[in-house]
């Protein structure tokens, strides 16, 4: 009795050190560690390497929209990330897979998450809706962001939240308005859950406060040109570095 206990002890412990290494202080994923085995996977050479799916799920931004109706997929993060991800391991056989929708909110991501989705076998999938969440508000999105998550965790994917790129009518330095509050909201759920964050939102917040102007990002009021993409692509990459 006494040796089980001790042994059920240790895998505790073990348990706990190894989440301890997978998640930073807040709770949200490590980024150097939390894709640590796809890492792995994406350096190995022919014969023996595999194909990983990056699959980007979300609404007008992750779509490429700049100007509307104008799409410019190959400048917008997910084209950009899968080039990025290429120079650092050149061996890999690499597919990016979006499956974004513009206009589209998480409800309506969450609905076709199965079918558009996991049909890919994705080994990472990005999650990008908050923009347009604003118009379901924080507990329906919560609850449709709870949904894809746990279906992906599910089946062992790993998860990568993104809080919102900016609107240039919001006060980016307004902790009250309702885009800080959904990306508050998914920084909490990227704790929760212990999957990974790339924080735009603070991205965005942080040039302005030293003196940049917001609109140096963007091609129109809420969709980043390629100088925003390419900031969203820069917090993503740490995952892959």
């Amino acid at each position: 009795m006494k040796k089980r206990f001790f042994l059920l002890l240790i895998l505790f412990c073990g348990t706990r050190a190894i989440l301890a290494a997978e998640t930073l202080e807040n709770g949200v994923a490590d980024p150097a560690s939390y894709l640590g085995a796809i890492k792995q996977d994406l350096k190995i050479q022919w014969p023996k390497n595999k194909t990983a799916n990056l699959v980007f799920h979300g609404h007008s931004v992750p779509a490429g929209y700049f100007k509307t109706p104008e799409v410019r997929s190959f400048q917008a993060y997910p084209a950009l990330v899968h080039q990025a991800v290429k120079d650092v391991y050149p061996f890999a056989v690499l597919n990016a897979i979006n499956t974004s929708i513009g206009g589209e909110q998480s409800e309506s991501g969450a609905a076709r998450f199965q079918r558009d989705v996991l049909t890919h076998r994705p080994d990472v999938i990005f999650i990008d809706y908050a923009l347009n969440d604003r118009g379901i508000g924080l507990e329906r999105a919560k609850k449709a962001w709870e949904t894809m998550i746990e279906t992906a965790l599910a089946q062992n994917i790993k998860v990568i939240l993104l809080t919102p790129t900016p609107d240039w009518s919001a006060d980016i330095l307004d902790d009250k308005t309702p885009l800080a509050q959904h990306a508050r909201q998914i920084r909490e759920l990227a704790a929760k859950y212990r999957v990974g964050l790339a924080d735009s939102y603070a991205a965005f917040k942080e040039r302005v406060q030293n003196g940049e102007n917001i609109r140096d990002y963007l091609s129109q009021i809420n969709h980043p040109n390629e100088k925003g993409h390419r900031v969203v692509t820069e917090l993503i990459m740490r995952y892959f570095k």
